[in-house]
């Protein structure tokens, strides 16, 4: 079945002692306001280029700090099917998203946008 997927954000993961500092440097390094995230107060979103891809700082409730990609797709499944056929694998899902690693052991995440428009210039097909 035909899907798409696309880079959607990188997202800076910071323990609760670290955040308010890691909002202030992204944001003046970046040139950008951080907004609150509607139904998610862990997250605080920087809008990039034409609104399209973000930055995220995201308030962990434990671990270390570290930076991870997130993806959008319209057919969840289907595009974490193909990832794993690439080699990476399954951590947890949670809320219509899925954590995977890679296959150095880096996180990342697939998150289902089934409403998102997908241009052949923003994203990639998968037949």
């Amino acid at each position: 079945m035909t899907h798409h997927s696309r880079l959607a954000a990188v997202v800076v993961d910071v323990p609760p002692n670290l955040h308010d500092q890691e909002l202030a440097f992204w944001g003046e390094a970046l040139g950008r306001a951080f907004e609150p995230s509607e139904g998610h107060p862990e997250f605080r979103i920087a809008k990039l280029g034409s609104g399209d891809f973000e930055i995220l700082v995201q308030e962990l409730g434990a671990g270390e700090p570290r930076v991870h990609l997130d993806f959008i797709t319209d057919d969840l499944d289907a595009e974490v099917a193909r990832l794993e056929r690439l080699g990476a694998t399954r951590v947890r899902s949670i809320d219509g998203l899925w954590i995977l690693r890679d296959p150095a052991g880096l996180v990342f995440c697939v998150v289902a946008a089934p409403g998102e428009k997908f241009g052949e210039g923003d994203s990639a097909r998968w037949d």
